[in-house]
């Protein structure tokens, strides 16, 4: 495993958010990146998947997020925010203690402070990617994620008022990956880690 330049390592201070609707390759890219740089990974999905799981749902479904019991999960929590702000006050305590990497879609608009990525892509980039990911037909992925995503919007609307996906003024760097490959995105990721991040905590 690569280790980052001695001089550019992460601090008590570092926060990174990495955000991007699925399809986007967010959460593997967030993990390799959280590897590579010692960061301590959390995910606001996996907290969400565990209460669903105390909830009595079955998480063990390929695909589960665009998965019917999935999807009612999701109705669950648009008419009960209780599950969302639990699972953002986990995550805000992670970030009070620094050197961490949090792969959610609420961080960076509810943190101050923090380096804030954005991963970008087309609808029909990503319903292609997670047709291929979850197994299923292109036409299913183009309606699960339609749906999930209104949904998913509808909350975090209700509950901070910004709009996902569509407001990006929280974040201090926005890449289009419809054209790259998942080590494409993640080469110049550690660019951004390097030169962007790293080398401005060690100044």
């Amino acid at each position: 495993m690569t280790k980052p330049d001695q001089f550019n390592r992460p601090t008590a201070k570092t926060i990174i958010c990495i955000s991007g609707l699925a399809g986007t390759g967010k959460s593997t890219l967030a993990k390799r990146i959280a590897q590579k740089y010692n960061l301590s990974y959390y995910s606001g999905g996996d907290a969400l998947k565990e209460l669903a799981k105390e909830q009595g749902y079955d998480i063990s479904i390929k695909g589960w997020w665009e998965s019917p019991p999935g999807l009612k999960f999701l109705q669950e929590r648009l008419h009960d925010p209780k599950f969302d702000k639990a699972v953002d006050n986990i995550l805000l305590e992670h970030a009070e203690k620094g050197n961490v990497l949090l792969d959610s879609w609420t961080m960076p608009w509810l943190l101050k402070s923090g380096f804030k990525i954005w991963l970008d892509a087309s609808f029909q980039k990503r319903a292609a990617r997670v047709a291929i990911r979850d197994g299923m037909p292109f036409e299913d992925a183009i309606k699960v994620l339609g749906e999930k995503e209104g949904q998913t919007k509808a909350i975090y609307k209700s509950l901070y008022g910004f709009i996902l996906g569509e407001d990006l003024t929280p974040f201090d760097f926005v890449l289009d990956t419809d054209n790259l490959t998942a080590n494409e995105v993640f080469e110049v990721l550690c660019r951004v880690m390097d030169n962007l991040v790293l080398s401005a905590s060690s100044a």
